[in-house]
């Protein structure tokens, strides 16, 4: 069974975003990027379905510029076994992307796609969803468990309130949440094998797809400074700070 990773090249979590001057998006000069975290979560879950002798290969996708070719080597390198890059130049958008794997799953017909549930900078959650619409597949989205068993997934995902399992038919789209697993680091011989290994890089013309924008972002705003907290010696003090400055009881 093949298992297919969608990635997207984001900016490092651990980098404190900063706004444009003229508030056109979000400025990308000199930023660490990185594989979107929840996207590692997926690479990591395939990686361990293919050592336990469930997958047979493992591929990592992405769409975007040429520069995230960077951020499928990372996925190489963590244990994928090949990589396929759609390049474009567009900025590009949910249904876009989805459109273009849906082609790359017509190429390859994995029997799993693993999404994360989320990219950490457009913070959407909608590829996984629409990719699946698409395709007609099965979908089990925020999955915190994964069990491949007789040409199903069994899946348990976090619900408000508790935990829901689903049984889904193969082949099936799974966005991974943050309790699935933690991914692991990659170590130096394979960050050097990495570089051996195959990375296809396609257009959208090749896939024939439209990867044009339907959204235009009109405004980026960083959110409004807070204040700063006090201390208090005691709940009495606080009791009355809660009545005489912040007035929310009585």
């Amino acid at each position: 069974m093949k298992v297919l990773v969608p990635i997207k090249r984001v900016v490092d979590y651990n980098v404190k975003v900063r706004v444009k001057p003229d508030n056109s998006g979000v400025d990308l000069n000199n930023v660490k990027m990185s594989v979107n975290p929840f996207c590692e979560i997926g690479i990591e879950e395939a990686v361990r379905l293919k050592e336990a002798g469930t997958a047979t290969e493992v591929i990592a996708v992405a769409v975007g510029t040429t520069a995230s070719q960077e951020q499928l080597r990372t996925c190489l390198a963590l244990g994928a076994d090949r990589a396929i890059l759609v390049e474009t130049e567009h900025d590009a958008q949910p249904l876009g992307i989805a459109k273009a794997l849906a082609a790359i799953q017509a190429k390859e017909e994995a029997g799993l796609v693993i999404f994360g549930k989320q990219s950490i900078d457009s913070d959407n959650g909608q590829t996984g969803q629409m990719f699946a619409a698409l395709t007609g597949m099965a979908q089990a989205t925020f999955a915190s468990e994964v069990k491949i068993e007789d040409g199903k997934a069994a899946v348990i995902r976090e619900i408000d309130g508790g935990l829901q399992t689903l049984s889904i038919t193969l082949p099936a789209v799974v966005t991974t949440d943050l309790r699935l697993n933690e991914p692991r680091y990659a170590s130096l011989p394979n960050i050097m094998k990495a570089k051996k290994k195959p990375l296809d890089v396609m257009t959208p013309d090749e896939l024939g797809v439209d990867l044009a924008p339907t959204m235009e972002v009109l405004s980026v705003e960083a959110p409004a400074e807070r204040q700063a907290g006090i201390r208090v010696e005691s709940v009495e003090e606080l009791v009355e700070k809660l009545k005489t400055e912040a007035k929310v009881i009585e």
